[in-house]
């Protein structure tokens, strides 16, 4: 297996980390960025529970749903990019240089493509 490159992987603004850091997981930005999805996440859970054990209007609970399945999505496309990161570099040999210093590019790129699906 070739050696792992150094982290790649950057929050921006919006909190999303493009081009996740090779490693995936082991990445403490990259762990703490999927982890505040997941919560924000579970507060909304919470929320619409409480929506509904008060009996509020269907459409505003609805609506509430579609925000949290949206950063569910969002969460998942994140993952999959880290995966993909993971998998590529852990495959790519010392003469992949040029692909190497592309990859947190195209991945990004992916990642924003994906995102926007949606």
């Amino acid at each position: 297996m070739a050696a792992q490159p150094e982290r790649t992987g950057s929050l921006n603004a919006g909190g999303a980390v493009h081009a996740a850091a090779p490693g995936g997981l082991d990445s403490p930005d990259v762990r703490h960025d999927l982890l505040n999805r997941l919560r924000r996440a579970e507060g909304q859970l919470r929320g619409i529970q409480g929506m509904i054990e008060r009996g509020e209007d269907c459409g505003k609970v609805a609506q509430q749903f579609s925000a949290v399945r949206r950063a569910l999505d969002n969460a998942f496309v994140h993952m999959t990019v880290c995966l993909l990161q993971q998998e590529i570099s852990a495959e790519l040999t010392e003469s992949d240089d040029a692909l190497r210093s592309r990859l947190p590019l195209l991945l990004g790129e992916l990642e924003q493509m994906l995102a926007r699906r949606g």
